[in-house]
């Protein structure tokens, strides 16, 4: 069942952040076999995320806290608090799915 992530940056952490990008970028890659879909919220006004997105699939929720809590974002204080929650695709790719 896959797993909704949401996460948003903690005040401050602008430039930490644009310091370890890269091995978020890494974690993110090195995770892909299990990502139907990651990406950034961008604030209006700026083009550097300021949080995330991820559809997950795995088969527990603990497995998805694992993921996040092992994000070198999460590990260096980027962002300290997110959501999971289950997901059920039901338009996926601009098509309804069946049920």
């Amino acid at each position: 069942m896959p797993y909704v992530i949401s996460f948003f940056d903690a005040p401050g952490v602008l430039e930490r952040k644009r310091q370890i990008r890269q091995i978020h970028v890494e974690y993110v890659a090195a995770n892909a076999h299990r990502i139907i879909a990651s990406g950034g919220y961008f604030p209006d006004d700026d083009d550097f995320p300021n949080g995330g997105l991820i559809i997950l699939d795995v088969e527990t929720r603990e497995k998805a806290v694992n993921y996040i809590e092992n994000d070198p974002f999460f590990l260096n204080g980027i962002f300290k608090t997110y959501t999971i929650n289950r997901w059920k695709k039901f338009v996926f790719d601009h098509q309804r799915v069946p049920a």
